[in-house]
């Protein structure tokens, strides 16, 4: 008998109406959350669209989750009220995820970075992949992941590599002393005019840093879009190490030279002869001998 109760006709509509309301809240959320993100492809970005999406998806599935536990009999109004005093002990015992919650709001209205882009966060460089009310995730140049709460982002100089669509490369050239150093800024400014993934405007310049030890440094500066920053700053030092070897223009390394001062002694330095051999020696010695 109680077999029978328990899969009777009552039971059964008990347990299946609200799951057919879960049901169709999870497939009304889904074609909302597409058609939000179709609506939104050309009037917001990338994050914006990802966080509305979310909020709209798990918005409907809450609302859709209390009618189904309506329809199995719960008080909505009991159940509210465990839910709030939950919600405040939950807060006072998770103090840091409010406050990477408050940051994150904070990081959504001020957008400092979106989704796609390369920043650098306390020496950690990597693609943002995931931004949510919690934490930032990165996805760093050797595939790792790295998680990055919205507090430490807020505290932390951010570096955005990707936020503007052109970069200016600098490369440090050391010459020696001996060349002609408007020769040199010369035939740089040709390599970048040769290069067509080099921006003619901003126009690319030549600057001399210092008078170095054993060089002098130049700097050689021009804007390329930053998709081609990587590839353009090779094949731009293959150019240059190129032609300083067709144009015999030397760049040199480090010299070091010892000076003793005129107060030192200088040190005695003389040329020596070899001396005739142990083996000449004996080869005499037995020859007078034989005389």
């Amino acid at each position: 008998m109680e077999w029978q109760s328990l899969f009777s006709a009552e039971m059964l509509l008990l347990w299946i109406r609200p799951l057919i309301w879960i049901v169709l809240g999870v497939a009304l959320a889904t074609v909302l959350g597409r058609m939000l993100d179709r609506f939104t492809q050309d009037r917001m970005t990338r994050h914006h669209r990802v966080l509305l999406k979310r909020m709209v998806f798990y918005t409907v599935i809450v609302l859709f989750l209390f009618l189904a536990l309506r329809e199995s009999g719960f008080q909505i109004g009991v159940l509210l009220g465990a839910a709030g005093i939950l919600t405040v002990a939950i807060g006072f015992a998770s103090q840091t995820s409010a406050s990477n919650v408050i940051s994150g709001f904070f990081l959504l209205a001020e957008r400092p970075f979106e989704l796609g882009h390369f920043i650098e966060v306390d020496g950690i460089r990597g693609e943002v992949v995931g931004i949510d009310l919690l934490s930032a995730k990165l996805r760093t140049l050797d595939n790792l992941y790295v998680r990055i709460p919205n507090e430490t982002l807020i505290k932390s100089t951010v570096t955005n590599f990707t936020r503007f669509p052109i970069r200016r490369l600098d490369l440090p050239i050391g010459i020696a002393y001996g060349e002609n150093a408007d020769r040199v800024k010369q035939l740089l400014l040709d390599l970048v005019n040769a290069n067509p993934r080099c921006m003619e405007e901003p126009q690319p310049f030549v600057l001399m840093q210092e008078f170095g030890a054993s060089s002098i440094n130049l700097q050689l500066s021009f804007w390329v879009r930053r998709e081609d920053l990587r590839e353009v700053r090779s094949e731009m030092m293959f150019a240059v190490k190129a032609a300083f070897d067709r144009e015999d223009i030397e760049i040199p390394f480090p010299h070091t030279s010892l000076y003793a001062g005129k107060h030192t002694t200088p040190i005695p330095v003389a040329m020596v002869s070899p001396g005739p051999s142990a083996g000449d020696s004996s080869s005499e010695h037995s020859g007078k001998e034989g005389a």
